[in-house]
């Protein structure tokens, strides 16, 4: 269970009353002259995400007052857990518009915090939670913590092969079976995009695949892939240095695929799970892939490079091909894909990507039940032949005249992907600001809605 929720406390805890604006007024009626004065010396608006701790006779905290303002989003709660001082808390009122695993929920994202660089830090405060039972929701804050973990972690300690320890530590703990193929021994595996994107790396960075399957053969065949690029410099078309300050974030979709499959192992979800995981650093050297090469894939087809930093799609290529070989009901892939993705929806908001309508409407309901936006994009396929190539099957830089670079990317995607539902996210991975509740740096995407969408699809 997350250390920001604990099932009882050995020292004394602090209520907290959660007041939605309408539901201020009958609880002000129901306390002292002293706390009522409180509040309005101080503006207690119950707005949402307002905290006001109140003092006992002693001085001392002896309870919080949090504002959800119209008491119907749960996450307002991820302010609070940033908002408090160090210490254990109960939660004593809230609204009953919201749901108590919600509630915690949202606390323990609220919470997150990177320390592995620092010298000191606060433990910060935790949630006790009596007689309740959050054991799902507690396996979904570690995971989405483990997410954020390696995400803000910087490349230097992050490279392919600690995504490799990562994921056979995983496999042990939950008695998956796991295989990786490294370096040249991708092309005798056939998968030779995933070679070429990271052939350029130092020896002790060389490029993998990762595959790791976990589940009864009597259950539903379930695939997640993942974009692992640990660092992305472009290639040698080198980003410049404002475009290269973030990438070692550019593995966010395996770290979410990593969460997102500890998730529905952890709960013992009743499906055949097999995550694919390409993991490699996008390095120059002189064995670097070069603008114009002609590149052979897992599915056969010949791809041209238009532009080396568009080597995310490049190692999903081979990365699905190999999810259609196992015969899935649903595949699902996760990558930090493009920035086309954040102009058109900026940092918040992942766009999604399939052509089933019943699949594509599960996601928007899944999501908005598990308060984790997403939004469909098109397939669009007016802009196909934006991907044609006069010496290859396909490349992998759409002609300027489509523009809609999220969307290329997903068609180019899906030349790739299995036959049976499949859907993909473009995600950003990062808050490129901090406000209370939402740390810079590393955030979780759409995993929480697509966990949910497994649980109603197999439990």
């Amino acid at each position: 269970m997350s250390h920001l929720i604990l099932a009882a406390s050995d020292q004394a805890t602090t209520p907290i009353h959660a007041l939605g604006e309408a539901d201020l007024d009958s609880y002000l009626a129901s306390v002292s002259d002293f706390i009522r004065g409180f509040a309005a010396l101080n503006g207690f608006a119950a707005k949402a995400g307002q905290v006001l701790l109140t003092p006992g006779q002693d001085g001392a905290v002896a309870g919080v007052l949090f504002g959800v303002g119209d008491g119907m989003d749960p996450m307002v709660f991820r302010a609070l857990s940033a908002k408090l001082p160090t210490g254990d808390y109960h939660l004593k009122t809230f609204p009953d518009s919201l749901v108590f695993d919600d509630i915690v929920l949202a606390f323990g994202l609220g919470g997150y915090r990177f320390d592995r660089y620092k010298r000191s830090s606060s433990p910060g405060p935790r949630l006790v939670t009596p007689g309740a039972d959050i054991t799902r929701t507690a396996k979904i804050i570690e995971a989405c913590a483990l997410a954020r973990d390696m995400i803000n972690t910087p490349a230097g300690d992050l490279g392919p092969l600690q995504i490799e320890l990562i994921a056979r530590d995983m496999a042990k703990t939950f008695g998956a079976e796991i295989s990786v193929i490294v370096g040249d021994d991708l092309l005798t595996g056939n998968y030779p995009a995933v070679h070429a994107v990271g052939r350029a790396a130092a020896p002790d960075r060389a490029p993998r695949m990762i595959e790791m399957t976990w589940g009864s053969v009597d259950h539903p065949s379930v695939v997640l892939v993942g974009k692992g690029v640990t660092f992305d410099t472009g290639g040698l078309d080198i980003k410049p240095s404002a475009g290269m300050r973030q990438m070692k974030k550019d593995m966010g979709g395996g770290a979410h695929l990593l969460a997102l499959g500890q998730m529905v192992m952890a709960t013992n979800l009743p499906v055949r799970l097999t995550l694919l995981l390409p993991a490699v650093e996008n390095a120059i050297s002189g064995d670097a892939m070069r603008p114009g090469d002609v590149l052979n894939s897992r599915k056969g087809l010949t791809i041209e490079v238009g532009n080396t930093d568009a080597e995310g799609r490049l190692i999903l290529a081979d990365a699905l091909t190999r999810a259609g070989e196992l015969n899935p009901v649903l595949t699902l892939d996760l990558a930090t894909l493009t920035g086309a993705a954040r102009v058109a929806l900026g940092p918040q908001l992942p766009p999604y990507f399939t052509d089933d309508e019943a699949l594509a409407a599960e996601i928007a309901t899944c999501a908005r039940q598990a308060h984790d936006p997403v939004w469909r994009l098109p397939l669009w396929k007016g802009y196909v032949d934006a991907l044609d190539s006069d010496i290859a099957d396909i490349k992998n830089d759409s002609d300027a005249w489509a523009q809609a670079g999220s969307i290329t990317a997903a068609l180019f995607l899906q030349r790739f992907a299995p036959k049976t539902a499949w859907a993909h996210f473009d995600i950003f991975a990062w808050n490129p600001r901090a406000r209370p509740g939402w740390a810079s740096g590393a955030e979780t995407q759409a995993i929480r809605g697509l966990f949910n969408l497994l649980c109603n699809r197999f439990s």
